[in-house]
């Protein structure tokens, strides 16, 4: 998805379309991992002095409500990545090292027994470890 896919998604859901916003966009569709709350902002900050880090982080949940993007809660904190484009249902295997994902398309709520008085509105499942060019890498630096 190229950035004028992502201004046109965002666009299409009622968002006035900014300067900010546009950069927003061009950053989400050059960067094929997750960035952080505070890599949005620093990068931002490079292009508009007195943005506030709230400004930035109410953008990235609006754009994770809106489905533009989707988070992620890594051990070291919330971070965001262009929302993956699978029309299926689906969940995602993470690498910790670079950040690749791949489509975990076996839901394990398929088999989880749920009360019959409990609604499910939403649910996540991502698992994490390293692809296989990573666990290479950690593997030959004996980090393992």
């Amino acid at each position: 998805m190229d950035t004028d896919d992502i201004i046109r998604m965002m666009a299409s859901q009622g968002l006035r379309i900014t300067d900010q916003r546009r950069t927003l966009a061009r950053l989400f569709a050059d960067t094929p991992g997750y960035l952080s709350p505070k890599d949005v902002y620093d990068y931002m900050g490079r292009f508009y002095s007195g943005l506030s880090f709230d400004t930035v982080y109410r953008n990235l949940r609006l754009l994770d409500e809106l489905g533009v993007l989707e988070q992620v809660v890594f051990e070291d904190g919330v971070k965001f990545k262009l929302h993956c484009r699978e029309h299926d249902h689906h969940h995602h295997l993470i690498c910790l090292q670079c950040g690749k994902t791949y489509p975990l398309t076996h839901c394990p709520m398929e088999a989880t027994d749920v009360p019959d008085d409990f609604v499910i509105v939403k649910h996540k499942f991502e698992v994490f470890g390293y692809c296989g060019d990573c666990a290479g890498a950690e593997t030959a630096a004996g980090n393992r």
